[in-house]
């Protein structure tokens, strides 16, 4: 009824027909072994044993890798870089009359007592030409990297919730008294968002656990290399950026059946645009 060069596959076999109650008998020959079985059962042991390999296969098959759907990221990438470029401009010139450095960056007495809306106006304040050109480069090759596997608009929404996150939370965890601008939280948001979805989504999956983990560690040397920086640098916006982009990447691993549509991409984009005008409204 079965035969096979594996003893063991016999034994594994024979087990199923035991726990059935189906007599069986096991014959080895010269070049294989047989799994024997009266005639008049024959047909209902095959399809037990039949039964026994599919259920087996079906717990060896490897879970599904998700495939992303490569999309374009210019876009966001134009969109992030206008966005902070613009907020410099006028808030250069104080248009409005307004001190908007003081109106929009991270305070943590002001943002304790209600005024949540700085942990995203803070996201698009400089203090300087250096401090911009190094948050316009890094978001956008960051942004551009997300973009294309999440796009434009999932992307940076996800980013400015991550962001908005990670500064009301490092708020919570700092003195009263803590105050930054910068676009570095998101920045290092969508690096946390970009390990934690490659990570979940098992893209880059392989047989050796310290490949599966790459992605994490390449988020974490990234993150220990450029956001120490110096007395100056928020190190803790960093790591709280970093780890709640990481949480939202992991959320989008589950929804990314949804995000490669064009009517989603829409939405989260105009959220986000929402988002960072409506906070500024308040703000000002």
């Amino acid at each position: 009824m079965f035969e096979s060069d594996s003893k063991q596959a016999c034994s594994d076999r024979s087990l199923v027909l035991l726990s059935l109650g189906i007599p069986y008998q096991i014959i080895a020959g010269e070049n294989s072994i047989h799994l024997m079985v009266p005639t008049e059962i024959a047909e209902k042991a095959k399809f037990e044993l039949w039964q026994y390999e599919q259920e087996n296969r079906q717990q060896k098959l490897p879970p599904p890798r998700l495939t992303p759907v490569v999309q374009n990221a210019i876009p966001g990438v134009v969109a992030y870089l206008i966005v902070i470029t613009l907020v410099a401009i006028l808030a250069g010139e104080a248009i409005f009359d307004r001190n908007w450095f003081a109106s929009g960056r991270v305070d943590g007495v002001l943002i304790r007592g209600g005024e949540w809306w700085r942990a995203i106006t803070a996201l698009t304040l400089h203090s300087g030409v250096k401090h911009y050109l190094g948050n316009a480069v890094f978001g956008s090759f960051f942004g551009y990297m997300a973009g294309r596997v999440l796009g434009s608009g999932v992307t940076w929404f996800a980013v400015i919730i991550a962001a908005c996150g990670a500064n009301l939370l490092n708020t919570l965890l700092l003195d009263s008294s803590h105050r930054s601008i910068g676009a570095s939280t998101a920045v290092f948001a969508v690096l946390g968002i970009l390990a934690g979805f490659v990570w979940r989504s098992q893209i880059l999956k392989q047989d050796r656990w310290a490949y599966r983990i790459g992605p994490i560690v390449g988020g974490l040397a990234l993150l220990a290399y450029t956001g120490a920086g110096d007395a100056n640098t928020d190190v803790g916006a960093h790591v709280t950026g970093f780890a709640c982009g990481f949480a939202v990447g992991l959320v989008l691993t589950s929804l990314y059946r949804y995000i490669p549509a064009k009517k989603v991409q829409q939405i989260c984009a105009l959220s986000a645009i929402a988002l960072i005008c409506g906070a500024w409204m308040l703000a000002l």
